[in-house]
This record gives structure tokens, C-alpha cells and sequence, in this order.
């Protein structure tokens, strides 16, 4: 038996990037999954290409920004499954400038989406894994929430919340067997890093002590780890995908 068969797995910003790689390896470990985004032909997609591999997803339009959209989204996926017992907070955006010119636009449309969705949507499936009294909450954070970044105090403060979020619901939802945890990566191939131009990516690599560039695949597969029961043991951890480029 595949180690996550029988398990809801909802994952956000599933349509593309590390959203995408998390579906495709909690499907490939039994898990049925709930794809949620905005881009539902992209979702379709991604639905298709785990069908193919005999694996089972559904998709589900989500805006992580509005409250309304991430009741509805969840009372959808429990209506159908009965449950979510896995929940990969993955979905993200940047509105990188410096501090001195940022607006506050750009401050509050980062923070609410990567940070009080996350909340909210973590919120929203806890009664569900506090009634099976099993659940994992996997957070993706960022190596800029741990470092910090210029140009990226947004960002980098929604990706530190995540952490604070994550270890605070680790011990409020610890007695119930749902473990909260954080995957932080560094540098990884994906379309919002592919802008950087080469200068900008070389200066990036000489940080790195493993002297390449993570991959989407090297997240999931520790995203499906904590999914895990190899990792009930393991709560409130963030755990760093960077290649050695931060060690905390």
C-alpha cells in the first residue's frame, strides 16, 4: 500500500511550479489530491497528468486573498472526500521593490496572500483534522524568511510569519496528532526565479556550498515526507531546501 493511500491531500497554487511538483508526488504516494488555484485550465492540466500516472485529483478555483473563496473551496473539497487531512499551503506572490518606494498596495496584497491565507486556509480545514484527530499542515516558506532580502521586505515578512504561524499552530493543534510544519526553500528553478538574469543567478550559485540550483522535485519530496507517518515525530520544524545556502 502506497504510505499516504486514503489520505485528502489539498494542495494551493497547485496549477504550476512547486504547487504542481507537491501534487504530482502526494498523488504518486497514494494521496488523493485537491488541486486548488486561480488558473483552472492549468489545474486541468496538472488533474490530467496524475490520472495518466493512476493517481486521483480534482481541481478547485481558489483566490487565497479572499476569505470567501477559501470557505467555499474547503466546504467543496470535505463535501466531496469527507475530510482534508493534508493541507500544503503553497500558493505565493511577490511585489518586489525597495522598502523606500514600496506602496502599501504592494505590502498588503503579499502579506495577505502568502500570510493570511495561509492562516486562513489552515483555519478553515482544522475541524475536519481535529474531528479525524490526524493532519498534517505543510507551509512552503522561503530561505528570504529566515535571511531576509533587500528589495523583498514584503515577501520576506510574509515568509518569516509562515514560520511563526507554523510553529505557533504546531503546539495549539499537537493534541489532536496534526503536526504543523514549515519547507523552506532556496534557490530553486522555477518561473519566478527564471527573470533573474545571469549575473544575477551566478551571484546567487557562488552562495550555494552544493553549487546548484534546488528543483521543484527536491521540494516535494520533502513536502511528502512530513505528509508522512515517518515524520509524526516532527512538529513546528522548519526544514531547509537550499542546498547549504543558509544553515540555521
Amino acid at each position: 500500500m502506497s504510505r499516504l493511500e486514503g489520505r485528502i491531500a489539498l494542495v494551493t497554487g497547485a496549477s504550476q511550479g512547486i504547487g504542481r511538483a507537491c501534487a504530482l508526488e502526494l498523488a504518486k504516494a497514494g494521496a488523493t489530491v485537491a488541486l486548488a488555484a486561480r488558473n483552472l485550465d492549468k489545474l486541468a492540466e496538472v488533474a490530467a497528468e496524475i490520472q495518466a500516472a493512476g493517481g486521483a485529483a480534482q481541481t478547485y478555483a481558489l483566490d487565497v486573498a479572499s476569505e470567501d473563496s477559501i470557505k467555499e473551496t474547503v466546504k467543496a473539497v470535505i463535501a466531496a472526500h469527507g475530510s482534508v487531512g493534508i493541507l500544503v499551503n503553497n500558493a505565493g506572490i511577490t511585489r518586489d521593490i525597495l522598502a523606500m518606494r514600496m506602496k502599501k498596495k504592494d505590502w498588503d496584497d503579499v502579506l495577505t496572500t502568502n500570510l493570511t491565507g495561509a492562516f486562513l486556509m489552515s483555519q478553515a480545514v482544522m475541524s475536519s483534522m481535529v474531528k479525524a484527530r490526524w493532519g498534517r499542515i505543510i507551509n512552503i516558506t522561503s530561505v528570504v524568511g529566515e535571511t531576509g532580502q533587500a528589495g523583498q521586505a514584503n515577501y520576506a515578512a510574509s515568509k518569516a510569519g509562515l514560520i511563526g504561524l507554523t510553529k505557533a499552530l504546531a503546539r495549539e493543534l499537537a493534541s489532536r496528532t496534526i503536526t504543523v510544519n514549515a519547507v523552506a526553500p532556496g534557490f530553486v528553478e522555477t518561473a519566478m526565479t527564471g527573470i533573474l538574469n545571469e549575473q544575477q543567478t551566478s551571484a546567487m550559485m557562488s552562495i550555494i556550498p552544493l553549487a546548484r540550483a534546488g528543483t521543484e522535485a527536491d521540494i516535494a519530496h520533502a513536502v511528502a515526507f512530513l505528509a508522512s507517518e515517518e515524520a509524526s515525530y516532527i512538529t513546528g520544524h522548519t526544514l531547509d531546501v537550499n542546498g547549504g545556502m543558509y544553515m540555521g
